[in-house]
Parts: C-alpha cells; structure tokens; sequence
C-alpha cells in the first residue's frame, strides 16, 4: 500500500513538472547564438516568424532564422488564447506598417486575440496577452516629415535677420 502510494506520489510530481516544463515561455535565454552576419540590405532585420504554432516557445524555437524582406519593416504578432487564458495559436511574421494598424485584443468566437507590432531585429519575442502588451511600438515616428523645433526655426530665423541686416 505504501509502495503504490509512492509511486502515484512519484508519477504525478513527474506529470506536474513536465507540463511545467513544456508550457514555459520562450526568454532571451532560449536565445542561444544569433548569427550575426552582413544584412542584405541597409536597415535589415529578423523577426521571429511562424504559422499558427501552438504557444510562444514552439513558434521562437522553431522559427526559420533569416532576414525580413527589403518591403517589410515591423514584426508582427497573433496571439489567440481560450477562455482559460492559455495559448491557442501563435503566429509571428515581417510586415509592412499597413498591417499594423489593428493591434490590441478582441473577443472571437470565446477566445481572446490579442495582436502587436513592433519595430527592430527579433523585437517579438514575447507575445501579447493582454491589452497593455497589444501596441504598435516603433523607433521612429510614422510621420516621416523632416520637422524643425520650434525653437531651432526662431533661432534660425533672427540668425538669417541678423545676416541680412549686418550686410
């Protein structure tokens, strides 16, 4: 009776821990060696990129290691949970910024998604799980138009004043 117990005991600590083992996250630990080789292009990247994984760990350890296409220049992430809050699906891919523009978390069918996006080399790492994780981060402004400070135009303007009226 004794011995059963133990090993009922010994089984279900075993069960316990493997689960724990295989539902852990992937962390920049995981990350044992990027390879660090010449970009294809000026300002190439890498993204973690997979097709429905079933969680974060099997979609970034699995993930094919190259460089996003020239036409891309975010790293966008799906993630899909049940209503327990544990991962359904995952998928990672290099996207243009018009691809970018539904991010944060909705409902669907008794499941949550969350989406995020974000720019620089292998930036989704982790996954949204909730509103707060769900952004846009970027490094830059989308808005592209080379802009002055107020300050600096002023500045520039009685610079250019004080020129005219000096000859």
């Amino acid at each position: 009776m004794v011995l059963n117990l133990t090993w009922f005991l010994l089984v279900t600590l075993l069960s316990v821990k493997l689960r724990a083992v295989l539902s852990r996250d992937f962390t920049l630990k995981d990350i044992i060696k990027l390879h660090s080789s010449a970009t294809p292009y000026p300002g190439g990247f890498k993204c973690f990129t997979c097709e429905e994984a079933e969680d974060n760990y099997s979609c970034n350890r699995w993930a094919p290691d190259h460089f996003c296409p020239k036409n891309t220049r975010f790293c966008y992430t799906r993630h899909q949970m049940n209503a327990g809050g544990e991962s359904v699906s995952v998928t990672k891919r290099c996207v243009a910024r018009d691809q970018c523009v539904s991010t944060g978390c909705v409902e669907q069918e008794g499941s949550m998604v969350c989406i995020s996006c974000c720019e620089g080399n292998i930036c989704n790492l982790p996954v949204p799980w909730n509103q707060t994780m769900a952004i846009f981060s970027t490094s830059y402004p989308l808005n592209q138009e080379n802009r002055l400070c107020p300050g600096f135009k002023t500045s520039l303007f009685f610079f250019i004043v004080v020129l005219l009226n000096y000859y």
